[in-house]
């Protein structure tokens, strides 16, 4: 590779490795167990200043004097350097506040699945866990610079946030999901005990305090200036549509205009109404849309009671689309895929398998309630969080060789999810799907993904409040209530993040159209997979140039 380029790349990736050291521990990494990651205006001003060196070296690297993957690792880098800068300029830690998916609640669902495999690294974390004190301790702090700024989150989501916490508070310790870690396999129960110890007393002196400090900063001094449910969009905090243009280019990695997207998230909406009234027909006896989402939300014999056969289901999806893969793609992961059952956590995630084959990929399932939980759900969910989705996607591209690291673990949305639901669709031409309700499933995906086109850019750029949002996607898809009042409040916080779905899936669908058009009988779908799995994640302008030119190589 360029001199300069590789160095530039190596560099990148080992900063970006130090700058999140959960995320390294989480990949195998141990070099930086005892540390925790940095919230302080400080830190992210660093961070910043940083990053636009990256993406500007890398700029500055003369494309014509690089080969054809040489190109794709100059421009993944300036993407992901600059636009990760533009998106930390918005400066949303001081109102990122949301019970869901914020820090209070992600952090437990992140500690039970890191590899503390040896001694040292038990010993590490108890640090570690210092640093979590430490970080909440930044986070107040920077909630509190929002208020000063007149940048202020949600009412009801700080309300439901200090709920969260005061329930965490009221547990006992010995429940407290810090503590519920993976162990040392050379720890006998003496030593096990000892250092649980160790951890419930930084639990106790550290965190709890910090949780406590940080709810009543919330209740206190950010709720009484907190926004209104009716204003949840970013155009209403100050810098917001600016920061709102940065979301869009981190996530979708196409320049797109808010109202683009939000019309082509009509249109998908529109399509899918067709594709519902056909189905239904067939399995629920009726053509009307609203019945039909009726249904799905809400007839007992759709949805699940119990958790085992939930993980049963998940298992046996798995299993089909295992035995065909290979007649779809050239290239296959070395890595297994399994189903692993979670009581916390989104209702089903994937997490990438260990790189020294430790764990395989693991297509997580939460069963805590398991009504949730429609049984149409269950193999397009697999598809998508396992084969042929994430578990390719992932371990394929943990896989490769000669790429640099940080295209093989980059955290590119519009990719990754847009695969991931490119995946969805590809079950079905995978004949895959067991039945129409099945295939309804299916659509129920879509559905949502379809949705969060429009009410992602309804709040954050036209002014729509979050129970229009919601409205709309009452409307417009089979979720129910209660799960799409928690993706409202998702979009509200993540702003921009969930367009990376369906937008990904669109732009892969329409490169394979372009491509099938273009070679017509020399269209090679295995090898069109394998082109898109074999460079790691890449953002979708940097994957069309690389389609144009597979294409132009098989004239």
């Amino acid at each position: 590779m360029h001199q300069d380029l590789a160095r530039l790349a190596e560099e990148y990736w080992e900063y970006s490795l130090e700058q999140s050291p959960t995320e390294a521990l989480l990949m195998g990494d141990h070099r930086y167990d005892d540390r925790m990651e940095h919230a302080s205006r400080e830190a992210e001003d660093v961070h910043i200043a940083r990053l636009r060196e990256f993406a500007s070296a890398a700029d500055a690297v003369d494309p014509d004097a690089l080969d054809e993957d040489e190109r794709v690792t100059r421009d993944t880098l300036v993407h992901l350097a600059g636009a990760e800068a533009d998106h930390e300029e918005g400066r949303l830690v001081e109102f990122a506040v949301n019970h869901a998916v914020g820090i209070q609640a992600m952090m437990p669902v992140v500690i039970p699945q890191l590899p503390i495999v040896e001694p040292e690294h038990a010993d590490d974390l108890v640090d570690k866990y210092r640093g979590i004190g430490r970080l909440f301790g930044e986070i107040t702090e920077r909630v509190r610079e929002g208020v000063a700024r007149g940048r202020t989150p949600v009412d009801e989501h700080v309300d439901k946030t200090v709920a969260f916490i005061d329930a965490y508070l009221a547990s006992a310790v010995a429940d407290d999901p810090y503590l519920n870690v993976r162990v040392p396999a050379v720890f006998d129960a003496d030593a096990e005990a000892a250092w649980k110890d160790r951890l419930a007393g930084v639990i106790e002196s550290d965190i709890r305090p910090a949780y406590a400090a940080f709810r009543d900063v919330l209740r206190d001094e950010v709720r009484p200036a907190a926004r209104g449910a009716d204003r949840p969009g970013l155009l209403h905090v100050e810098g917001g549509p600016e920061a709102y243009a940065a979301a869009i280019r981190r996530y979708v990695t196409l320049e797109m205009d808010p109202e683009d997207v939000h019309h082509i998230g009509l249109e998908q909406v529109e399509r899918l109404e067709e594709e519902y009234r056909t189905l239904g027909s067939s399995v629920l006896g009726t053509s009307d849309v609203g019945d039909i989402f009726a249904a799905l939300r809400d007839d007992p014999d759709l949805h699940f009671t119990e958790g085992p056969p939930i993980v049963e289901a998940s298992e046996r999806a798995l299993a089909k689309a295992k035995a065909v893969m290979g007649d779809w793609f050239g290239r296959l992961p070395q890595s297994d895929c399994v189903v692993s059952e979670t009581p916390t956590g989104p209702i089903a995630f994937y997490q990438r398998p260990a790189e020294d084959g430790s764990r395989p990929g693991t297509f997580y399932v939460n069963t805590a309630s398991p009504e949730d939980w429609g049984t149409f759900q269950i193999e397009s969910m697999a598809y998508h969080e396992g084969i042929p989705g994430h578990h390719l996607q992932i371990a394929i591209s943990q896989e490769l060789e000669g790429v640099p690291a940080f295209r093989r673990y980059a955290s590119i949305s519009a990719y990754a999810e847009g695969w991931g639901l490119y995946s969805e669709r590809l079950a079905e031409e995978m004949g895959l799907y067991e039945s129409d309700l099945d295939r309804i499933g299916m659509l129920w995906g879509d559905s949502m993904r379809a949705c969060r086109l429009v009410v992602d850019t309804g709040m954050h750029a036209k002014g729509w409040t979050r129970q229009e949002a919601i409205d709309f996607m009452v409307e417009h898809s089979p979720m129910a209530v209660g799960q799409i009042a928690n993706e409202v409040d998702r979009y509200i916080t993540m702003a921009g993040q969930a367009l990376s779905y369906m937008i990904g899936r669109l732009e892969i669908d329409r490169l394979r159209a372009s491509a099938e058009e273009a070679l017509g009988d020399r269209f090679d779908l295995p090898g069109f997979h394998d082109l898109v799995l074999g460079s790691g994640l890449v953002p979708l302008r940097t994957l069309g140039g690389m389609v144009d030119r597979w294409v132009e190589a098989a004239r």
